[in-house]
């Protein structure tokens, strides 16, 4: 099949999950992380629902530990979209909550994003939130449906899931719970690059070849930044690279690369065996369940 022709498959599905969201659920919300899989989303949404207004806000969950292209890039898309924002501080739920705040070499807060999401959540009264995650990030996102109800207390029970035949998604719920929905839940890496291309959509510049001071740990890059713990005998040195997907600052390691245009980061990612998550997400390397474990939390 063309790519042309499955790509249009694959953004037709995504309108269609998109607008089951809109028409079964009273308050849904857009989780909106800055990245090239919520950046796909939002012009999937544009799609959907122009030349109206969206039918739901766009939410951040800013844990202060962003890349600030990814924040400025935020701010200008909204703006450009003239949508809503809402914005969840990470920093004011430890503070509010009186939460402990993780220390060491990479002190990521990707774990205490899940309580000021749920507090989101809850003050906002959003019944669903759609997210960017794809099957092939990750092996338990792999595990969840396309509408992946969450309970009462917004965890999620990988046992208990219910059947999608015929693209017919389930969105009832109990007062309480929480769908999470994944419309593009079905593309790949290489999918959303070959649409970012087709449809010219702007991105973040870290998602570009460019220089920055990297420590080496662990055979990745992290890049040097107020928020890492560098000690004496670390090696600091500058570095040609971009980044497959974007975290904190924190958890997410840069590729050494010179793709400087869409085409070339196409080849490289034709060329790797290894996923993006696999090969940049540091608070995936925890554990072998670490993703999975974070996600019957609450997490995205």
């Amino acid at each position: 099949m063309h790519t042309i022709e499955y790509l249009d498959q694959l953004e037709s599905e995504a309108i269609h999950i998109m607008r089951e969201v809109a028409g079964q659920f009273e308050k849904p919300a857009l989780l909106f992380s800055g990245g090239k899989d919520s950046i796909t989303l939002v012009r999937i949404a544009e799609k959907a629902f122009r030349p109206g207004k969206f039918p739901f806000p766009l939410v951040h969950i800013d844990t202060g530990h962003n890349f600030p292209e990814a924040i400025e890039y935020r701010d200008r898309l909204v703006n450009q979209l003239g949508e809503k924002l809402i914005v969840g501080s990470v920093e004011e739920t430890i503070r509010e909550k009186g939460l402990t705040v993780p220390v060491g070499k990479f002190a990521s807060r990707n774990a205490l994003q899940t309580f000021t999401l749920l507090d989101i959540i809850e003050k906002h009264g959003f019944d669903a939130c759609i997210g960017g995650a794809r099957r092939d990030e990750e092996k338990a996102r792999a595990k969840e449906r396309i509408f992946s109800v969450r309970n009462e207390f917004g965890q999620w029970d990988p046992k208990l899931q219910r059947p999608e035949l015929w693209n017919i998604y389930n969105g009832r719920i109990h007062k309480g719970e929480n769908v999470r929905a994944f419309p593009i839940s079905n593309w790949t890496e290489l999918d959303v690059w070959n649409y970012i291309r087709k449809e010219k959509i702007d991105l973040p510049s870290i998602y570009f070849s460019h220089e920055r001071l990297c420590l080496s740990y662990q055979e990745q890059l992290v890049a040097v930044s107020p928020f890492i713990t560098i000690d004496e005998d670390d090696e600091i040195s500058m570095k040609r690279v971009r980044y497959r997907t974007v975290g904190d600052m924190t958890c997410t390691a840069a590729v050494e690369s010179n793709a400087t245009t869409i085409d070339e980061i196409i080849n490289e990612i034709i060329a790797t065996k290894t996923s993006e998550r696999g090969e940049t997400r540091i608070d995936d390397k925890v554990s072998e369940a670490a993703m999975e474990d974070r996600k019957k939390n609450g997490y995205f």
